[in-house]
């Protein structure tokens, strides 16, 4: 595991979001893919291959997504869950966020709903003082981490785009994902090199993440289909924040295009008063 040191920038917008993610899961620790099944041939470059995956969902166009981001401390583990779907096109989605039923030391909380956009994070239900009917806005580009980590789970065109940084990636074999074929990748991404080449509207927020790890390199094991289309990708994460917090994040996709439509809220619903931690 190649150990991450996170260094947290303070800002208002960076205290709006840190109780969703890795606050959350701080709060209680502190109390897939099969192997492969054939010797298909690999593709020439498999760094290359997978580096293209981010360009290739794009022209898929939209998607289905599920997320889980799994958190551990001590030996206590915790899982943040999503489901929703993703506009890979224009690098927008929504997701239904659902918190660990003990996370902040209640029996239950209501699912947050977030909204992915270019630059910035939309949550409903947010809590911490949040009014119910309200929304919290946060520019990902002053997050530490590119909300990589911080919002309970990677947004998945982010997951996507942190592949162009892919890096000694070699081909692992065949195997199913959702009863579809699919090629096992695993290697590491460098988050500065991903930045460098990713898509305008990513960029910032891996800028960011850049900045605020220690080091960049992120192992991932990547499952593209006969197409070359990301299936299910696993990041592997380290982050240090009151004690070291290992982090797996899991993005699958399914239903390519399936419609999906943002709205996003309009400026008067949007919360401006302080955000309890």
């Amino acid at each position: 595991m190649v150990v991450h040191q996170h260094r947290r920038r303070r800002g208002r917008a960076g205290e709006a979001v840190l109780a969703v993610g890795v606050a959350a899961a701080v709060a209680v620790m502190s109390g897939c893919g099969g192997p492969a099944s054939g010797d298909d041939r690999p593709p020439a470059d498999p760094a290359e291959t997978v580096r293209a995956a981010a360009d290739l969902l794009a022209k898929a166009g939209s998607a289905q997504a599920r997320t889980a981001m799994e958190m551990a401390s001590g030996g206590t583990r915790v899982t943040i869950r999503g489901e929703g779907g993703v506009d890979f096109k224009n690098r927008m989605g929504q997701l239904l966020v659902m918190l660990p039923a003990d996370a902040a030391g209640k029996d239950e909380h209501r699912p947050i709903t977030e909204l992915l956009v270019p630059g910035a994070l939309y949550m409903k239900n947010r809590g911490a003082g949040v009014p119910d009917d309200k929304w919290v806005r946060v520019d990902t580009t002053t997050l530490a981490d590119g909300n990589l980590v911080t919002g309970g789970a990677t947004d998945p065109v982010a997951a996507a785009e942190l592949l162009r940084g892919a890096q000694e990636v070699t081909y692992v074999g065949e195997t199913e994902v959702g009863g579809t074929k699919v090629r096992h990748y695993r290697g590491t991404t460098d988050i500065a090199r991903a930045a460098r080449s990713a898509s305008p509207q990513v960029k910032g927020a891996l800028e960011a993440a850049a900045k605020g790890f220690g080091k960049d390199t992120v192992p991932f094991d990547v499952y593209l289909d006969e197409e070359g289309r990301m299936r299910k990708v696993r990041h592997r994460f380290t982050y240090v924040n009151n004690g070291v917090i290992d982090v797996s994040s899991t993005t699958l996709l399914y239903g390519f295009g399936t419609p999906v439509t943002v709205v996003l809220p309009a400026s008067g619903d949007i919360y401006a008063g302080k955000i309890a931690e």
